[in-house]
Formats: structure tokens, sequence, C-alpha cells
């Protein structure tokens, strides 16, 4: 993928939304293509994986591993982020990431990221903005998750 390509699919991507011209360029001279198919591990649980993702295309399941089975605790689709933990500094993963399908991203560096928010404090802000918004998204998501679970058959969520 060219640098303009890969710029145009930033440009279109919800996580980079407000971002400014020369902060897509930034991010588009970092990135890389990623590829999954269809059932592989992108993470395990603990790993400490350096990689941030946005991904383009396909789904890909987020799970906790329990004795026996992985339980999927929820499904990214194309649009959203995976290994945001990779620029906060966090000590693993918490989960695991597998491909329900075939999978393209674009992937960066996460030690990269951070040094290019320190360097920059303008990209930093809109960088660390945007992963707030996302771990605010994912920590109501779960929410309402657990709310559905525990919520006794007939009463309300208020």
């Amino acid at each position: 993928m060219s640098i303009e390509t890969i710029t145009a699919v930033l440009q279109e991507h919800p996580f980079t939304k407000g971002f400014w011209p020369d902060h897509l360029a930034r991010l588009a001279a970092m990135a890389s293509e990623a590829h999954f198919e269809p059932g592989e591990l992108i993470f395990h649980e603990g790993d400490h994986s350096s990689f941030f993702y946005l991904l383009i295309s396909g789904n890909v399941a987020l799970e906790v591993v329990s004795p026996g089975h992985p339980v999927r605790v929820a499904t990214l689709v194309a649009g959203e982020v995976l290994g945001w933990s990779s620029v906060t500094g966090d000590n693993g993963k918490q989960f695991q990431a597998r491909a329900l399908e075939e999978v393209y991203a674009l992937a960066f560096d996460g030690a990269r990221l951070g040094h290019a928010c320190q360097e920059d404090y303008v990209f930093g802000f809109w960088f660390m903005r945007a992963i707030l918004t996302v771990m605010s998204e994912r920590l109501h998501a779960i929410r309402v998750q657990l709310l559905d679970a525990y919520t006794p058959v007939g009463a309300s969520h208020n």
C-alpha cells in the first residue's frame, strides 16, 4: 500500500476523526500493513504485544481465557482499534484477540507512537484523546453486558 493510500485510509477511519492533516501524515509514515487469517491469534492474554492496530476490514474477537475454552467478551469490527495498551504502557494484554474472518489492519509500533506523542504534544493530545474515547466506549459496552447478565428477568436497567 502506498503512503497516499494509507493516508486516504486514515482520513476515513473513525479513530482519526478530527486529526489534523500533518497528524495523518505522521501516522501514515509509521503504518505498516497487517493481515490475519480466520482463527489466527493476533495476541494472547498477558502478551506484551507492541502493536496498535486500526482495523480496516474483518472482525476480531476479544476473549478471556477460562479453563477449557476462551469466552468472547467483545467483537471488534472494521473501523475499530485493537491493542491500545501497547501505546499506554500497560503490563500485558487483558484479553486475547482472534481473527474471526480475514482481517486487514494498519499496524503501528506502540513505542514509536508513544515517542511521537511526547515529541509533538498536539499530536499526542489528539491521539490520546482518541484512545480515551475507545477505552470509555469499551468500558460502557462491558457495563451493559454485565447489566444484561446480572439483571433479573423483567427488571429494568435504571
